[in-house]
């Protein structure tokens, strides 16, 4: 199942549909991990957070090119996207909350996530120096990782 943000909505569905046939299902989770990870990083702070940010002014540079191959299944709206130098400024606390999908709060913008989800290639471009940070913060990148697959993928599916 790949349905981007609204799959959220059929999940009791799908987890009614699993108990009564006993079917299984894949759950893509592939770039929720990746915003997950980005999230970690920017609430260790330090260094985590300063390559988040380097991470979102790359994405923002190179915006058309990251949105290209998705562009029938993306719908951004560049306004609402910060510059790196505003998102520069920003806290820990700050990024966290304009990228973590919690559509309750003000400061959580989906435009800033989308132009994240597709901007994964910009820190497989860091190779190591991306990995590194990744294991410098294992505890908090893994505790947002987790608390993301278990509580709003595997719970609701195959829990209830």
């Amino acid at each position: 199942m790949h349905s981007g943000s609204d799959k959220y909505s059929i999940y009791k569905a799908i987890h009614d549909g699993v108990n009564e046939f006993g079917a299984g299902v894949h759950v893509k989770t592939a770039g929720t991990t990746w915003l997950e990870e980005i999230i970690g990083l920017a609430e260790a702070g330090g260094d985590g957070l300063a390559l988040a940010k380097e991470v979102y002014a790359e994405a923002y540079a190179h915006a058309d090119e990251l949105c290209a191959p998705y562009a029938t299944v993306i719908d951004i709206k560049t306004e609402n996207l910060p510059t790196p130098e505003v998102v520069h400024g920003w806290t820990s606390d700050e990024f966290v909350k304009a990228l973590r999908h919690e559509g309750d709060d003000p400061a959580y913008n989906p435009d800033l996530r989308q132009l994240l989800h597709v901007g994964f290639k910009v820190a497989a471009k860091m190779g190591k120096r991306y990995t590194d940070a990744l294991e410098a913060n294992e505890a908090v990148v893994a505790r947002n990782v987790t608390k993301n697959l278990f509580d709003r993928h595997i719970k609701p599916i195959f829990i209830g």
